[in-house]
């Protein structure tokens, strides 16, 4: 028995693939004349932007925790799979008359070109991959559908009599592979672009004029798993709103300090490194980091103090935040108050030696220790204002995050692993821990089956502003066996055992796991 789909079968099958087809073909064309121009003026990047703009704070909260630094390409993703799902109906329609089917194909093309221009740094050019992405689509549909206008008279193998319309189906599918094929081509054109676009800049950093300590060795080697004292550029968590990895030319850069200030000015990006330059070890951390999350990262940081740049400016007596933006039209609040009470809060220009990556803020983010990226870490700034809570209201202030933020102080279990199994007898636990605003870290325990709390041995200092490593021999038995571990500051505060979610201020708890030892 022939397993050979039927002439209907086939047909429903090629008119319900018209649109996706076609729809995909547009969108690499945007997309690619997107790479070309403003990459985050892609029709998918706008509407995926506009859909994190616009999910509830919960549900965000619930991508970072079970997808990671993998939820932006699931969005983006989503995106795709939802805008080609809503385009099969583009098939049928442009059968009854073309003109139907090329409205559907124009609503999409609207709904992405309003999402473009409604992002924050959006100018009219946005528009400009959107309506290449409705032409390119539209234009693929009347072509396929004229392979449908020649009707030709088969005759179906092993059926005995003509079938009407089977060539023109069989003709109407390949005009799709070629339409398919041509989408891949496009999009994987613009990705090359885009990836040569990011490429980063040949700049020479200064060197600083306060220098940091000596780096001392860390104790990664002596326990295996251990989190590395230094985070590796290429290790180091991105958690941002951005789909796109802004490429910024350090040549057109300049950053504008204004608002509540005396003498507001803007300074280029030759000029800023051409200021006195700090050098710190500072570890810094994300609001959603859960407890034993990831998402916490140490480097050496070289920038220009902040306080140093608003001096220049004369900041006014009533302003009580500082609201920085990016290039990309961006928010974030930072209470004034924090930012100039003595920490190493920076404009930072390189990372472990090195210019700043593209993803961790080329050509200039801000650094503050002790207090979550949020309110802290702007990347790709290009603006700082001097104003108040009352008047302005940043991205994560709107949505009811915290204005006031430090770091909670935590630690973390790296080695074993959660769930483990491992041999009975002499084991090691190891792991991270960080305490920024009292001290540092003073003290870290260990507890194993809610027994009591026992010292850790402590890894070197990097400052207070820095992790520490640690580590804590213990005889394993067998069984199933539960681990807990928590740090006590420089000011004798212990890690809270209560539970709390990241929003609005930070996750707390005591991190405990499970391991199986045979």
């Amino acid at each position: 028995m022939s397993t050979r789909p039927g002439p209907r079968a086939l047909h429903l099958a090629v008119r319900l693939t018209i649109g996706p087809a076609v729809g995909a073909l547009g969108l690499a064309a945007g997309h690619l004349t997107a790479a070309l121009t403003t990459p985050a003026a892609s029709p998918v990047l706008a509407v995926g932007s506009t859909v994190i703009d616009h999910t509830p704070t919960p549900v965000k909260e619930w991508a970072i925790a079970h997808f990671g630094t993998h939820d932006k390409t699931i969005l983006i993703g989503s995106v795709l799979v939802g805008v080609l799902l809503l385009a099969t109906a583009v098939g049928p329609l442009a059968r009854r008359r073309l003109v139907y089917g090329a409205g559907a194909l124009g609503v999409l093309t609207l709904v992405a070109a309003a999402c473009a221009l409604h992002r924050p740094a959006a100018h009219p050019g946005w528009v400009v991959p959107s309506l290449v992405t409705g032409a390119v689509a539209i234009g693929a549909l009347a072509a396929v559908v004229g392979t449908q206008r020649h009707k030709t008279v088969d005759v179906a193998p092993g059926e005995g009599h003509p079938t009407s319309g089977t060539g023109t189906t069989r003709r109407t599918a390949l005009a799709l592979g070629a339409v398919v094929a041509t989408a891949a081509t496009l999009g994987e054109t613009g990705r090359r672009v885009i990836g040569r676009r990011a490429r980063a800049e040949d700049v020479t950093l200064p060197a600083a004029s306060d220098p940091a300590a000596p780096f001392p060795a860390g104790i990664d080697r002596m326990v295996p798993g251990i989190t590395p004292f230094r985070t590796p550029i290429d290790h180091f968590y991105r958690v941002d709103t951005r789909l796109d990895v802004p490429v910024v030319d350090s040549g057109s850069w300049s950053l504008r300090i204004d608002g509540d200030v005396a003498h507001p000015y803007e300074i280029d990006y030759r000029e800023l490194l051409a200021m006195p330059m700090i050098e710190r070890d500072i570890t810094l951390t994300c609001v959603s980091n859960s407890v034993g999350g990831p998402y916490v990262g140490s480097a050496r940081w070289l920038g220009v103090r902040l306080t140093d740049l608003l001096d220049r400016a004369g900041v006014g007596g009533s302003a009580d935040q500082i609201l920085s933006t990016d290039v990309g039209g961006m928010t974030i609040s930072t209470p004034l108050a924090l930012a100039t009470d003595g920490r190493d809060a920076m404009l930072a220009v390189g990372m472990n030696g090195e210019p700043l990556p593209r993803e961790h803020g080329f050509p200039v983010r801000m650094v503050i220790p002790g207090l979550y990226g949020f309110i802290s870490a702007t990347k790709w700034v290009n603006r700082l204002t001097l104003t108040t809570y009352a008047q302005k209201r940043a991205y994560w202030t709107r949505r009811g995050w915290a204005t006031d933020a430090p770091i909670r102080i935590s630690s973390r279990i790296d080695t074993p692993r959660p769930l483990a199994t491992v041999k009975a007898g002499d084991q090691v636990m190891g792991g991270i821990a960080w305490a920024q605003e009292n001290g540092g870290v003073a003290r870290v325990e260990v507890s194993i089956d809610g027994g009591p709390w026992t010292a850790a041995h402590l890894g070197p200092s990097a400052g207070n502003d820095y992790w520490r490593q640690w580590y804590a021999p213990w005889h394993a038995t067998p069984g199933s066996h539960q681990l807990a571990c928590r740090v006590i500051d420089g000011a004798g505060h212990t890690q809270s055992p209560m539970r709390a979610e990241p929003f609005p201020s930070g996750s707390s708890g005591v991190q405990s796991i499970s391991v199986d030892v045979v």
